[in-house]
């Protein structure tokens, strides 16, 4: 990492791999079965600055996706083939979590699939691909557009998960019990 990025206009550059978020967000609309799950997902949770994270929200995607078209990836460092696994276990993840939003029951909380190992394993993937861009392209500025998205989605999980507790109630409370937050093994089998 220099302090000084490469920025260069190219075909071979990080949009390639950021290309696919985009992709992946218009996704569930197609694919889930439904239309109450989809309602669900689309419903945003209120929050007290719901309306300045997700401006600030897509405002950083956008910047992240032209920022990419100019940021040429290290094809010749293992880098590259760090962060290309991470990318594709982040894209692997987030399928299976768009796979369970297709097949959800619209009056319950997901709790199967990804939902067992992660309470927000959509947030975790998203992540992970941020993250393996930014090793990919060795690029510190792009590690810190993923640390801000990281302090967002922070923010978003508490409120979701205050939504939760008061539409599902004691459900919820005991899948906080035993799901970790990002990612981890189920504290129990249950």
């Amino acid at each position: 990492m220099s302090f000084i990025p490469e920025f260069e206009l190219g075909i071979w550059n990080a949009w390639i791999f950021m290309i696919w978020l985009i992709v992946l967000s218009f996704l569930p609309s197609f694919i889930i079965k439904e239309k109450k799950v989809s309602e669900r997902l689309r419903d945003s949770v209120q929050m007290r600055f719901e309306k300045i994270l997700n401006i600030t929200g897509t405002a950083l995607l956008i910047i992240s996706f032209i920022y990419s078209i100019f940021l040429p990836l290290k094809f010749d460092s293992i880098w590259f083939y760090i962060g290309l696994f991470i990318f594709l276990f982040g894209l692997i993840f987030l399928l299976t979590v768009l796979y369970t939003w297709s097949e959800a029951k619209p009056d319950r909380p997901f709790t199967t699939g990804p939902y067992r190992y992660s309470r927000h394993p959509g947030y975790f993937s998203f992540l992970l691909i941020f993250i393996s861009i930014s090793i990919m392209s060795v690029s510190w500025i792009f590690l810190i557009l993923t640390i801000i998205f990281a302090i967002i989605y922070l923010i978003f999980m508490s409120a979701e998960e205050q939504h939760c507790l008061k539409t599902y109630g004691k459900d919820y409370q005991d899948y906080m019990e035993r799901t970790p937050r990002w990612i981890g093994f189920p504290k129990s089998m249950k």
